[in-house]
């Protein structure tokens, strides 16, 4: 299990790697919400464990953050000293799986991290899919009237973002900052993802399935 622990107490993130690592987990650290994005990026998580109070961006808006942009299905925990209720409530809101005060047992959160994946282990085998295109979540195989699709990294996480939000249209800005975050490229970058993306999926086919809405930004979906 590969877990990333984003917490800016540089103390209790060393507690929980060394302890985890006995236990032969693998575990990435990040000291504030903009390095945990950007480790979730650029590598696959079974695992995050999100302190909410972090510098640059508060565990609350990574916790969405991630859901957009992370495509395996991920359990999130927060580990924190916010403990009223109405904390634990606004955490459960943005979409964690779990919340854990400080100061907390090791036992307990390795326990809580266990019971976590058990449940988001057995939900990866989701398929997204629209008319007969379809894409595994586990797997990243992309097929579509049964043929297999190898797609670049960066048209297979457009595509999975504009699966996740069909029929809605998902805007440039956001699809740009979901592919580079802030080190935004030429306008031309996405417009070439993009094309090359319709390249794969949309120009052997009779039908096509990616459409550009003018003036917003792009969807996924079936016209009739």
């Amino acid at each position: 299990m590969r877990v990333l622990i984003v917490e800016d107490a540089r103390s209790i993130a060393q507690s929980i790697t060394e302890f985890l690592q006995l236990h032969n987990y693998t575990c990435d650290y990040a000291h504030d919400g903009v390095s945990g994005l950007n480790l979730a990026r650029e590598n696959e998580y079974d695992i995050f464990i999100l302190d909410i109070s972090l510098p640059h961006m508060s565990g609350l808006e990574l916790c969405t953050r991630l859901q957009d942009i992370v495509v395996n299905n991920p359990g999130i925990m927060f580990l924190t000293a916010r403990d009223t209720l109405d904390d634990k409530l606004v955490g459960f809101s943005k979409g964690c799986d779990d919340y854990l005060v400080k100061p907390f047992s090791l036992d307990e959160l390795k326990a809580r991290i266990d019971a976590i994946y058990e449940r988001t282990h057995h939900a990866r085998s989701k398929v997204l899919s629209i008319d007969t295109l379809t894409v595994n979540l586990k797997t990243r195989e992309v097929k579509r009237e049964g043929q297999d699709i190898v797609l670049t990294k960066n048209c297979y996480k457009i595509l999975t973002v504009l699966l996740k939000n069909s029929p809605a249209v998902v805007s440039r800005d956001t699809l740009t900052h979901e592919l580079w975050a802030d080190n935004f490229p030429d306008s031309d970058s996405l417009k070439s993802h993009i094309y090359r993306l319709r390249q794969e999926i949309d120009k052997p086919f009779a039908k096509p399935l990616i459409h550009t809405i003018q003036g917003e930004g792009f969807r996924i979906a079936v016209l009739l």
